[in-house]
Formats: structure tokens, C-alpha cells, sequence
């Protein structure tokens, strides 16, 4: 991934940057992580949070809730520059 400030700016025009913090055993998919160590990823403008979701690779039933400053959002949730979200899988137990 590559900060913001280091692209040419012709290749940040249409583009957002957001922060992602994957929680449980959503980590696998950022093996390379710390716990709760967040990572920042470039998606489209316009881009929402199921595309988010597919764009790190990660199986759609495999997140049951995104939060964005400290709020649940939906996957048809259109994400934002700058935007802070954490997801986390089902929780299993009793």
C-alpha cells in the first residue's frame, strides 16, 4: 500500500484512502498484523463497503459487522476519504 502523499497526483484523483482494522479471525486475512493494528487501503470513489469487503478478499458471510466511528454501518454503505472501520466476524459461543 502506498501513502497518499507518495502518489503522483493523477493517480489519487478518483480515488479515497480508508483505514481498516480487521478484528478476530478476520486477521487471517492480514496475517502480517498486530492485534487491532489497522492498515490503509485505496478504493475508488464511490466505493461501499461490500466492495471494500471483496477487494481484500475476504468472503462476504465471513463479516458480520463494520463499524465506521464507532457506528454500524451497512454494506451499502458508501465509504468515505479518510474513513476509520472495523469489522468483525460472526461471534460463536454461549
Amino acid at each position: 500500500m502506498v501513502a497518499k502523499s507518495a502518489m503522483p497526483k493523477e493517480e489519487n484523483e478518483g480515488m479515497i484512502a480508508v483505514r481498516v482494522r480487521l478484528y478476530a479471525t478476520l486477521r487471517q486475512y492480514q496475517p502480517q498484523l498486530k492485534i487491532g493494528e489497522p492498515f490503509i487501503t485505496r478504493l475508488p470513489k464511490g466505493a461501499t463497503v461490500k466492495q471494500l469487503i471483496a477487494d481484500l478478499g475476504i468472503p462476504e458471510d465471513t463479516v458480520k459487522l463494520v463499524f465506521s466511528g464507532g457506528r454500524a454501518v451497512e454494506e451499502e454503505h458508501e465509504l468515505e476519504d479518510g474513513e476509520d472501520l472495523g469489522m468483525f466476524p460472526p461471534v460463536a459461543g454461549g
